[in-house]
């Protein structure tokens, strides 16, 4: 079976040391569920099990056992070029989505044609009640609507989200520090004017102070505001 083939190919990669210092920077994956392979060996292992006629048996098994199994599946899914098959395996998996590292890795390059339509869904699972699959839209308002395609009103939606969850906050916190980079004079309302919930607020100016794309002359005017 893939998966077992799979699951005994990761573990001939391993490196315990590496497992040891992943598991404590991905909290709520313990190390016995973490085999520890670094993410150049599963990016190159993902793009030859694309290849393979039975993949879909290993994408149909869900849940994964381990995290580089999560992991090796965010990364076959990113790779796909046709939108509507991505679409289809993205939200078949983003309820088993667990951590911030599989989710942010997530990232299909096809979206990128497909502004409209993405925008469409990323709304969609930002109105999820499961706290990846929040992260995950917000995300690709970030990845996808922060240069020429950028609109107020998805900032505003972005700020609307009141979620108790550190892990959607941190994201959206990230947004607005990424947006401030880009669009200033159009974002710093949202922060002069309190418009995020508080503790985004807080999150957003620090990520921006630690920005090297947000200026000193800006940066001075989010100190005042902390």
């Amino acid at each position: 079976m893939i998966t077992e083939e799979i699951r005994n190919a990761l573990y001939t990669m391993q490196d315990e040391k590496y497992r040891d210092f992943q598991g404590s920077l991905i909290p709520g994956n313990e190390t016995d569920i973490m085999i520890g392979v670094r993410t150049p060996l599963l990016r190159s292992y993902a793009k030859e099990l694309a290849e393979r006629e039975d993949i879909q048996d290993f994408l149909n098994d869900l849940p994964h056992r381990c995290f580089e199994e999560n992991q090796l599946h965010a990364f076959i899914i990113a790779g796909m070029k046709d939108f509507g098959q991505c679409i289809k395996e993205t939200e078949r998996f983003l309820p088993y989505v667990n951590n911030w590292a599989t989710c942010d890795q997530m990232n299909p390059t096809v979206f990128r044609k497909q502004r409209q339509e993405i925008s469409e869904y990323a709304q969609k699972w930002m109105q999820s009640r499961h706290t990846y699959t929040i992260r995950f839209g917000i995300k690709v308002f970030m990845d996808h609507f922060l240069d020429e395609a950028f609109e107020l009103r998805q900032a505003e939606k972005i700020a609307a989200l009141n979620s108790d969850e550190y892990y959607v906050q941190m994201m959206q916190a990230w947004y607005f520090a990424t947006a401030l980079a880009k669009h200033y004079d159009a974002v710093l309302p949202f922060l002069e004017e309190h418009r995020l919930p508080e503790s985004v607020h807080t999150k957003t100016i620090r990520k921006a102070l630690e920005s090297y794309r947000v200026t000193e002359e800006h940066k001075q005017v989010l100190r005042r505001l902390r």
